[in-house]
């Protein structure tokens, strides 16, 4: 028996946690992070580009996000 194993990329990876979300108030941009370095934690991506990822993931799939990261910039929801 043969173990295989797909590639998950950070892009797909936003994009599921979105999706498992389902129809939450709002995504918690910090949370969605600390989730994705702890599922990825060889991902090299800045905070930068993983807030940039899943702020598109919740546009194409309109759930609403604050912009809290983990840096501490203030909240602020989009929708």
């Amino acid at each position: 028996m043969t173990n295989s194993f797909h590639t998950v990329t950070v892009e797909k990876a936003a994009e599921a946690y979105v999706l498992s979300r389902g129809r939450v108030r709002f995504l918690s941009m910090a949370q969605a992070i600390r989730t994705i370095r702890t599922l990825m934690s060889a991902c090299k991506a800045t905070e930068r580009e993983l807030e940039e990822l899943l702020a598109a993931a919740s546009f194409v799939h309109a759930c609403p996000f604050d912009t809290k990261t983990a840096d501490g910039v203030e909240p602020r929801l989009h929708s």
